[in-house]
């Protein structure tokens, strides 16, 4: 199963995007967000980054390395759109840091340690063990404005139960890949875990 772990996280973070943002691509095309170019872009450089973070796990299943590699350039640059655009849509539409909340707050931390993980995954590019173990806690951390939207559309009424659950199988199933891969926790995977609980900690108590 530790094969094909990362295709399958992999297309279900994309599947999940689909859903997330689905009233945006198919049941309410007219909304205003579809016309307005922050979230179009952000949108665009989101959905090409899962894809590509999904079409990269099956070039390493097939063992295509050589297009592993070329398609991880593109994916570096679209990584940094993902970040440039999500950062633009901060400032645009919050207004400092009390004016947000909790989660949004957790949300603007999060995506700063996916920039920083995947600096390391770029620069660790030839050492597998880290350089996945980046690219992961870069995808994982960040992913509370699709939980949100899936809540939404669900109708979950616990929201807040949905990202705990979502969020604590998704690390513990990584924590479990971890252990069958290498016998032992990464040191990666304890920093990332860590982080996540300190960028809610600041979230919520300041």
């Amino acid at each position: 199963m530790k094969k094909y772990y990362f295709p399958v996280v992999s297309s279900l973070l994309l599947l999940f995007s689909f859903v997330a943002f689905s009233d945006n691509l198919i049941t309410d095309i007219d909304q205003p967000s579809n016309s307005d170019p922050k979230f179009i872009v952000h949108g665009l450089f989101m959905f090409a980054w899962f894809g590509t973070f999904a079409a990269q796990t099956y070039f390493i299943l097939r063992k295509k390395f050589n297009t592993h590699m070329k398609w991880g350039r593109i994916g570096f640059i679209l990584a940094i759109g993902v970040f440039v655009s999500t950062l633009y849509v901060f400032i645009a539409v919050y207004k400092g840091w009390g004016s947000m909340e909790p989660f949004v707050r957790a949300n603007r931390l999060l995506m700063l340690s996916f920039a920083t993980f995947i600096l390391l995954a770029y620069v660790y590019r030839r050492n597998a063990v880290k350089h996945k173990r980046f690219v992961f806690w870069a995808i994982a951390l960040p992913i509370e404005p699709i939980m949100g939207r899936v809540s939404d559309i669900l109708q979950v009424e616990n929201w807040v139960l949905f990202y705990i659950l979502v969020w604590h199988i998704l690390m513990a199933s990584f924590f479990v890949y971890d252990w069958q891969t290498l016998k032992r926790i990464h040191p990666i995977s304890w920093i990332g875990l860590a982080w996540f609980y300190v960028a809610w900690a600041i979230s919520l108590y300041t």
